[in-house]
């Protein structure tokens, strides 16, 4: 076996996705794909509208839509964990944000469900106060709710 680091490979690989996905949402990028479709209608009557002219337009698209979707795919991953981590960080650095929301991403479809009722809640009441600038906890929020009606008892967590 070579003499290599172990992450060599990968590292070029993620060196060389990332330029293409860059590549290929740039302008010149689609001006040079706009271009094939253009020539290859154009040699169309050249080759009487063949089977063998409509395979290579056909060929070609799918394999680099094929390739296409991995290098995507690989790169939206690298940013997501990227986004990920600083938002953890944000949420870890805030005194009284929830430490719940911390590695959110890695809870289950149900578990995010739930969630997004408890915080659903939260919005629902910040938007019955007046004041944008408050913010606190659902908990927090329904015993300031509560008191502000005047009913003087503390919401259930339940409710």
């Amino acid at each position: 076996m070579a003499n290599r680091k172990p992450s060599s490979f990968g590292a070029r690989f993620e060196a060389f996705s990332t330029a293409v996905t860059r590549w290929t949402g740039s302008t010149s990028a689609f001006a040079l794909a706009l271009l094939a479709i253009v020539v290859w209608a154009v040699v169309g009557p050249v080759f009487h509208y063949s089977d063998t002219w409509q395979l290579v337009i056909n060929t070609s698209t799918t394999i680099i839509t094929f390739l296409m979707v991995f290098l995507i795919q690989r790169s939206q991953n690298k940013d997501s964990l990227a986004l990920h981590l600083k938002l953890n960080e944000l949420v870890a650095a805030i005194q009284g944000a929830s430490n719940r929301l911390i590695d959110v991403e890695g809870l289950t479809e149900k578990e995010l469900t739930t969630l997004h009722r408890y915080y659903g809640e939260l919005a629902k009441l910040s938007r019955a106060d007046n004041d944008v600038t408050k913010s606190h906890s659902v908990e927090e929020a329904r015993t300031r709710h509560s008191a502000k009606l005047g009913s003087g008892k503390t919401a259930t967590k339940g409710k």
